[in-house]
Protein backbone atom coordinates (compact mmCIF):
# COMPACT_ATOMS: atom_id res chain seq x y z
CA UNK A 1 0.00 0.00 0.00
CA UNK A 2 1.18 3.72 -0.82
CA UNK A 3 0.38 6.58 1.57
CA UNK A 4 -1.50 9.07 0.65
CA UNK A 5 0.14 11.46 -1.71
CA UNK A 6 1.41 14.71 -0.56
CA UNK A 7 -0.84 17.61 0.10
CA UNK A 8 0.63 21.27 -1.38
CA UNK A 9 -1.02 23.96 0.73
CA UNK A 10 -1.89 26.95 -1.75
CA UNK A 11 -4.45 28.49 1.08
CA UNK A 12 -5.84 31.49 0.41
CA UNK A 13 -3.12 33.27 2.83
CA UNK A 14 -0.27 32.15 1.23
CA UNK A 15 -1.60 33.43 -1.97
CA UNK A 16 -2.62 36.79 -0.93
CA UNK A 17 0.83 37.66 0.82
CA UNK A 18 2.63 36.48 -2.82
CA UNK A 19 0.14 39.24 -4.58
CA UNK A 20 0.93 41.69 -2.16
CA UNK A 21 4.99 41.28 -2.40
CA UNK A 22 4.46 41.92 -6.31
CA UNK A 23 2.32 44.67 -6.21
CA UNK A 24 4.53 46.42 -3.94
CA UNK A 25 7.33 45.47 -6.06
CA UNK A 26 5.13 46.85 -9.54
CA UNK A 27 4.39 50.26 -7.84
CA UNK A 28 8.38 50.32 -6.07
CA UNK A 29 9.61 50.09 -10.05
CA UNK A 30 7.01 52.81 -11.65
CA UNK A 31 7.39 55.35 -8.52
CA UNK A 32 9.89 58.43 -8.18
CA UNK A 33 13.37 57.18 -7.29
CA UNK A 34 14.22 58.07 -4.11
CA UNK A 35 16.21 60.88 -2.82
CA UNK A 36 19.50 60.52 -1.86
CA UNK A 37 20.95 62.92 0.01
CA UNK A 38 24.64 64.15 -0.40
CA UNK A 39 27.33 61.86 1.08
CA UNK A 40 29.66 65.26 1.74
CA UNK A 41 28.87 68.97 2.28
CA UNK A 42 29.59 71.79 -0.31
CA UNK A 43 32.90 73.81 0.83
CA UNK A 44 32.58 77.44 -0.11
CA UNK A 45 34.92 78.99 -2.12
CA UNK A 46 36.28 81.38 0.18
CA UNK A 47 37.91 78.41 2.06
CA UNK A 48 39.11 76.71 -0.77
CA UNK A 49 41.26 79.82 -1.70
CA UNK A 50 43.61 79.83 0.42
CA UNK A 51 44.55 76.34 0.54
CA UNK A 52 45.10 76.86 -3.06
CA UNK A 53 47.31 79.89 -2.35
CA UNK A 54 49.01 77.30 0.45
CA UNK A 55 49.77 74.05 -2.12
CA UNK A 56 50.94 76.92 -4.62
CA UNK A 57 53.47 77.96 -2.16
CA UNK A 58 54.28 73.84 -1.51
CA UNK A 59 55.03 73.60 -5.31
CA UNK A 60 57.58 76.80 -4.82
CA UNK A 61 59.23 74.79 -2.24
CA UNK A 62 59.69 71.74 -4.16
CA UNK A 63 60.52 73.21 -7.11
CA UNK A 64 63.37 75.08 -5.56
CA UNK A 65 64.54 71.64 -4.58
CA UNK A 66 64.68 70.15 -8.53
CA UNK A 67 66.51 73.44 -9.46
CA UNK A 68 69.28 73.02 -6.68
CA UNK A 69 69.45 69.62 -7.77
CA UNK A 70 69.80 70.77 -11.36
CA UNK A 71 73.19 73.45 -10.17
CA UNK A 72 70.02 76.78 -11.03
CA UNK A 73 70.76 78.44 -7.72
CA UNK A 74 69.45 81.53 -9.38
CA UNK A 75 66.00 80.32 -9.81
CA UNK A 76 65.75 77.99 -6.66
CA UNK A 77 66.38 80.92 -4.58
CA UNK A 78 63.71 83.20 -6.43
CA UNK A 79 61.67 80.35 -5.55
CA UNK A 80 61.94 80.11 -2.13
CA UNK A 81 61.58 84.26 -1.80
CA UNK A 82 57.97 83.37 -3.63
CA UNK A 83 56.81 80.71 -1.51
CA UNK A 84 57.84 82.78 1.26
CA UNK A 85 55.44 85.91 -0.18
CA UNK A 86 52.35 83.44 -0.94
CA UNK A 87 52.91 81.80 2.59
CA UNK A 88 52.23 85.82 3.86
CA UNK A 89 49.12 85.90 1.46
CA UNK A 90 47.16 82.49 2.50
CA UNK A 91 46.83 83.66 5.39
CA UNK A 92 45.70 87.15 4.97
CA UNK A 93 43.15 85.80 2.42
CA UNK A 94 41.51 83.52 4.87
CA UNK A 95 40.97 86.28 7.28
CA UNK A 96 39.65 88.64 4.59
CA UNK A 97 37.44 85.99 3.46
CA UNK A 98 36.58 84.49 7.05
CA UNK A 99 37.72 81.00 5.64
CA UNK A 100 40.12 80.24 8.22
CA UNK A 101 40.31 76.47 8.97
CA UNK A 102 41.85 74.01 11.26
CA UNK A 103 42.23 71.91 8.00
CA UNK A 104 43.95 75.03 6.31
CA UNK A 105 46.21 75.67 9.93
CA UNK A 106 47.66 72.40 9.52
CA UNK A 107 48.18 72.38 5.57
CA UNK A 108 49.79 75.69 6.00
CA UNK A 109 52.19 74.54 8.68
CA UNK A 110 53.00 71.02 6.75
CA UNK A 111 53.91 73.37 3.56
CA UNK A 112 55.91 75.76 5.58
CA UNK A 113 58.47 72.86 6.43
CA UNK A 114 59.11 71.96 3.17
CA UNK A 115 59.38 75.26 2.34
CA UNK A 116 61.28 77.22 5.03
CA UNK A 117 62.53 73.86 6.61
CA UNK A 118 63.53 71.39 4.12
CA UNK A 119 64.18 73.58 0.48
CA UNK A 120 66.42 75.72 2.05
CA UNK A 121 68.81 73.02 4.03
CA UNK A 122 68.85 71.49 0.77
CA UNK A 123 69.57 74.18 -1.42
CA UNK A 124 72.35 75.70 0.65
CA UNK A 125 73.56 71.85 0.83
CA UNK A 126 73.78 71.42 -2.97
CA UNK A 127 75.33 74.61 -3.76
CA UNK A 128 78.57 74.70 -1.47
CA UNK A 129 77.87 72.95 2.20
CA UNK A 130 78.19 69.55 0.75
CA UNK A 131 81.96 70.29 0.35
CA UNK A 132 82.88 68.96 4.01
CA UNK A 133 79.87 66.71 3.63
CA UNK A 134 78.86 64.98 6.84
CA UNK A 135 80.06 68.08 8.64
CA UNK A 136 77.43 70.33 6.02
CA UNK A 137 74.85 67.74 5.95
CA UNK A 138 74.72 68.00 10.03
CA UNK A 139 74.28 72.06 9.03
CA UNK A 140 71.66 71.10 6.73
CA UNK A 141 70.13 68.64 9.24
CA UNK A 142 70.21 71.37 12.18
CA UNK A 143 68.56 74.21 9.92
CA UNK A 144 65.35 71.21 9.17
CA UNK A 145 64.84 70.46 12.32
CA UNK A 146 64.84 73.83 14.19
CA UNK A 147 62.68 75.12 11.34
CA UNK A 148 60.27 71.82 12.83
CA UNK A 149 60.33 73.03 15.94
CA UNK A 150 59.63 76.16 15.26
CA UNK A 151 56.59 75.75 13.09
CA UNK A 152 54.96 72.69 16.15
CA UNK A 153 55.97 75.61 19.21
CA UNK A 154 53.79 78.18 17.36
CA UNK A 155 50.87 75.98 16.61
CA UNK A 156 51.41 75.31 20.29
CA UNK A 157 51.14 78.91 21.72
CA UNK A 158 49.30 80.29 19.13
CA UNK A 159 45.78 79.90 20.85
CA UNK A 160 47.48 80.72 24.25
CA UNK A 161 44.81 82.48 25.88
CA UNK A 162 47.26 83.91 28.59
CA UNK A 163 49.42 85.84 26.50
CA UNK A 164 48.90 89.62 26.61
CA UNK A 165 47.79 91.80 23.78
CA UNK A 166 50.89 93.15 23.10
CA UNK A 167 52.55 90.16 22.63
CA UNK A 168 50.57 89.58 19.28
CA UNK A 169 53.80 92.25 18.17
CA UNK A 170 56.26 89.78 18.17
CA UNK A 171 56.93 86.41 17.31
CA UNK A 172 58.87 83.71 19.67
CA UNK A 173 61.84 82.88 17.69
CA UNK A 174 62.70 83.72 14.44
CA UNK A 175 59.75 83.02 11.98
CA UNK A 176 60.56 80.07 9.67
CA UNK A 177 60.12 82.48 6.51
CA UNK A 178 62.28 84.86 7.64
CA UNK A 179 64.68 82.06 8.51
CA UNK A 180 64.98 80.39 5.35
CA UNK A 181 65.32 84.21 3.34
CA UNK A 182 68.18 84.77 6.38
CA UNK A 183 69.61 81.61 5.47
CA UNK A 184 69.96 81.70 2.09
CA UNK A 185 72.53 84.52 2.54
CA UNK A 186 76.12 82.77 1.55
CA UNK A 187 73.94 82.63 -1.78
CA UNK A 188 73.14 86.10 -2.31
CA UNK A 189 76.77 86.60 -1.95
CA UNK A 190 77.72 84.59 -4.29
CA UNK A 191 75.57 85.29 -6.84
CA UNK A 192 75.95 89.34 -6.27
CA UNK A 193 77.93 91.73 -7.87
CA UNK A 194 80.45 90.93 -4.42
CA UNK A 195 81.10 87.40 -5.74
CA UNK A 196 82.13 85.90 -2.49
CA UNK A 197 83.13 82.66 -3.62
CA UNK A 198 82.52 79.50 -1.81
CA UNK A 199 85.60 77.39 -1.06
CA UNK A 200 86.32 75.50 1.84
CA UNK A 201 87.65 78.33 3.82
CA UNK A 202 84.20 80.69 3.47
CA UNK A 203 82.30 77.89 3.48
CA UNK A 204 83.13 76.94 7.43
CA UNK A 205 82.05 80.43 7.94
CA UNK A 206 78.50 79.46 6.13
CA UNK A 207 78.13 76.30 8.00
CA UNK A 208 78.41 77.74 11.55
CA UNK A 209 76.60 80.79 9.92
CA UNK A 210 73.42 78.24 8.84
CA UNK A 211 74.06 76.94 12.88
CA UNK A 212 73.37 80.11 13.89
CA UNK A 213 69.83 81.11 12.30
CA UNK A 214 69.05 77.59 13.17
CA UNK A 215 69.41 78.37 16.76
CA UNK A 216 67.75 81.86 16.64
CA UNK A 217 64.52 80.20 14.87
CA UNK A 218 64.33 77.29 17.97
CA UNK A 219 65.04 79.58 20.65
CA UNK A 220 62.63 81.90 22.42
CA UNK A 221 64.18 85.35 21.15
CA UNK A 222 61.34 88.18 20.72
CA UNK A 223 61.12 89.08 17.02
CA UNK A 224 59.06 91.78 15.09
CA UNK A 225 56.08 90.69 14.05
CA UNK A 226 54.22 92.18 11.02
CA UNK A 227 50.78 91.03 11.29
CA UNK A 228 49.49 93.97 13.20
CA UNK A 229 50.43 96.18 10.26
CA UNK A 230 46.79 96.96 8.65
CA UNK A 231 46.82 100.60 8.37
CA UNK A 232 48.85 104.22 7.72
CA UNK A 233 48.55 107.01 8.64
CA UNK A 234 47.61 109.70 6.07
CA UNK A 235 51.00 111.77 6.46
CA UNK A 236 52.84 108.89 5.58
CA UNK A 237 50.52 107.35 2.68
CA UNK A 238 52.87 108.57 0.04
CA UNK A 239 56.15 108.03 1.62
CA UNK A 240 55.39 104.25 1.93
CA UNK A 241 53.75 103.82 -1.45
CA UNK A 242 57.04 105.26 -2.75
CA UNK A 243 59.36 103.30 -0.67
CA UNK A 244 57.32 100.33 -1.27
CA UNK A 245 57.43 100.46 -5.24
CA UNK A 246 61.11 101.66 -4.71
CA UNK A 247 61.80 98.30 -3.06
CA UNK A 248 60.16 96.31 -5.82
CA UNK A 249 61.86 97.97 -8.68
CA UNK A 250 65.29 97.67 -6.92
CA UNK A 251 64.78 93.89 -5.64
CA UNK A 252 63.48 93.08 -9.39
CA UNK A 253 66.74 95.05 -11.48
CA UNK A 254 69.31 94.15 -8.56
CA UNK A 255 67.26 90.51 -6.70
CA UNK A 256 70.74 89.63 -4.69
CA UNK A 257 72.15 93.03 -3.50
CA UNK A 258 68.65 93.42 -2.63
CA UNK A 259 68.20 90.35 -0.62
CA UNK A 260 71.57 91.05 1.15
CA UNK A 261 70.10 94.34 2.45
CA UNK A 262 67.21 93.13 3.82
CA UNK A 263 68.89 89.90 5.51
CA UNK A 264 71.05 92.44 6.85
CA UNK A 265 68.21 94.88 8.18
CA UNK A 266 66.50 92.13 9.68
CA UNK A 267 69.08 90.96 11.32
CA UNK A 268 70.01 94.22 12.77
CA UNK A 269 66.35 94.34 13.93
CA UNK A 270 66.35 91.68 16.70
CA UNK A 271 68.03 93.92 19.36
CA UNK A 272 65.42 96.34 19.08
CA UNK A 273 62.92 93.69 18.88
CA UNK A 274 64.69 92.59 22.38
CA UNK A 275 64.57 95.98 23.75
CA UNK A 276 60.71 96.70 22.96
CA UNK A 277 59.64 93.02 24.37
CA UNK A 278 60.98 93.72 27.53
CA UNK A 279 59.78 97.26 27.57
CA UNK A 280 56.29 95.71 27.57
CA UNK A 281 57.17 93.28 30.19
CA UNK A 282 58.06 95.88 32.29
CA UNK A 283 55.21 97.82 31.93
CA UNK A 284 53.12 94.66 32.69
CA UNK A 285 54.89 93.82 35.81
CA UNK A 286 54.63 97.86 37.06
CA UNK A 287 50.84 97.71 36.54
CA UNK A 288 48.44 96.99 39.60
CA UNK A 289 46.86 93.69 39.39
CA UNK A 290 43.54 93.48 38.15
CA UNK A 291 40.87 92.86 40.57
Amino acid sequence: MTGPSPRHDFGPRHGRQSFAHEGEDDADAFGPPPVRRPRFRAVPLRVILPNLVTLLALCMGLTAIRFAMEGNFEIAVIAVIVAAVLDGLDGRIARALRGTTRFGAELDSLADFVDFGVAPALVLYFWGLDAFKSFGWFAALVFAIAAALRLARFNVTADDPNRPAWAAHFFTGMPAPAGAIVGLLPIYLNLSVLGVPANRATVVFYIVYLIGVALLMASRIPHFSGKKIGRVPRDYVIVVMFGAIACLLLLATFPMEMLIALSLAYLASIPFAVRRFRAYEAADAAAPPKI
